[in-house]
């Protein structure tokens, strides 16, 4: 007699929102960091500011997991786990906040904004991800969107070529170490794998122990505030949320979602830093919000014959389908 397996029943429709509102918080969050590192980058050098987020953020992840009990992942994660820490958490962090300090602001928001298409590139390439007509169009909207905010926010400062070299490095190992991070995802939480992902960027980052001791012993409170703040929100909430989503979708409509982050640091640098936004900067913002919107949405297929741009999100991970199994 032969029986028919039973069907994975679905999530629950509420359950569908939880990856696009983790997305936001990361996008929000992501946001916030810039005012944060633009106020404590005057006090703290590049490498001592990304030791003391990343230690920070690695400390309060380290707890988390230890009060949720969730142990070690999967050996097949610590590959990506090692790559991501090292080039995302390690080497992008010192990039960008040296690359900020060598370029002006809008120089360097247009350069690490190429990193979201590098960031589909190498997905569809290197993870077999499709390259939907909506996803690209998205996010050539919202690259043209940051290349306006880019030239709004330009004309305060110098241009160097180590400051443009380096926003470049940090846009690469961003994408690196967003791709390398997708399938470490199949193989843990997104608490474990960020968690020891931020750890062993912190390790990397140890050689400049001694600077940030001697730059904290001078610093003011509120410099050494928005690093702590950079490491509980932006790092250790917002890196566990990126995860969570990313786990349920591509890479590359990840990346397009970042591109919310330009038109939020306009209105951020207005309300927190008494910036106020020129017409240029609304208009490019509202472009990035526009791209953002084209590429995530969806239809059955890619117009073109591609394929569709994520796998349905109800599927959820593996952890979650054992867990509906047993139900």
């Amino acid at each position: 007699m032969t029986t028919t397996p039973a069907p994975i029943p679905l999530s629950p429709p509420t359950h569908r929102w939880r990856a696009p509102a983790a997305a936001c918080t990361t996008v929000v969050l992501w946001a916030s960091a810039f005012v944060s590192i633009r106020s404590a980058g005057e006090v703290y050098s590049p490498g001592a500011l990304a030791l003391g987020r990343l230690a920070t953020g690695a400390l309060v992840l380290g707890v988390i997991l230890l009060v949720r009990r969730e142990g070690l992942p999967g050996r097949g994660a610590w590959r990506g786990i090692v790559t991501s820490g090292v080039l995302w958490f390690g080497l992008y962090m010192v990039a960008l906040n040296w690359g900020e300090q060598e370029v002006d602001a809008g120089t360097a928001a247009m350069l690490v904004n190429i990193g979201p298409i590098l960031m589909a590139l190498l997905g569809a390439r290197m993870l077999g991800e499709g390259l939907p007509r909506r996803l690209l169009l998205g996010m050539g909207i919202s690259f043209s969107g940051a290349v306006v905010v880019g030239l709004a926010m330009s004309g305060h400062g110098g241009s160097s070529v180590l400051g443009v070299a380096l926003c470049l490095l940090a846009a690469v190992v961003y994408a690196l170490g967003v791709v390398s991070q997708k399938p470490a995802l199949a193989h843990g939480s997104s608490l474990q794998i960020n968690t020891f992902g931020c750890l062993i960027g912190a390790v990397a980052c140890l050689p400049f122990t001694g600077v940030l001791v001697s730059e904290a012993a001078d610093a003011p409170l509120s410099a050494t505030l928005n690093m702590v703040y950079l490491g509980v929100f932006p790092t250790a909430l917002a890196f566990t949320t990126w995860g969570y989503a990313l786990a349920r979708t591509t890479a590359g409509r990840m990346g397009a979602t970042t591109y919310a982050v330009p038109a939020l640091v306009v209105v951020m640098a207005w309300v927190v830093l008494d910036e106020v936004p020129t017409l240029l900067g609304v208009v490019g913002g509202a472009l990035c919000l526009a791209g953002v919107a084209v590429s995530r949405s969806r239809r059955g297929a890619d117009p073109a014959g591609g394929v569709p741009a994520a796998p349905p999100e109800a599927a959820g991970t593996v952890e979650e389908r054992r867990a509906e199994r047993a139900q």
